[in-house]
């Protein structure tokens, strides 16, 4: 009960506090880590402002399953993108 109780508290103040600093800077500084596809330009404020505010309290209640779950994710991308490169050079041939 303690934990649910830290994770609504951390997400309540991220969420206000990116929703207050959207325009200031948080907008811009996501546009610079996203891909084009990705890229908010200012739209989507309530969308972004959960998504920050979810990984932000889950990452200060849980960082370590967070570190695992980002290095998980991590290798299952290097793998992929290593079977389309390789997929890719067989076609060529």
């Amino acid at each position: 009960m303690t934990v649910l109780i830290i994770w609504l508290i951390a997400f309540c103040l991220i969420a206000y506090f990116v929703y207050q600093r959207w325009n200031s800077g948080v907008s811009q500084g996501l546009d610079k880590l996203l891909p084009s596809f990705l890229k908010s330009h200012g739209n989507n404020r309530y969308l972004w402002v959960i998504t920050l505010a979810v990984l932000g309290a889950t990452t200060l209640v849980q960082p370590v399953d967070m570190l695992l779950v980002v290095l998980l994710l991590g290798l299952i991308g290097w793998g992929v993108m290593a079977l389309v490169s390789w997929a890719g050079n067989k076609t060529h041939r």
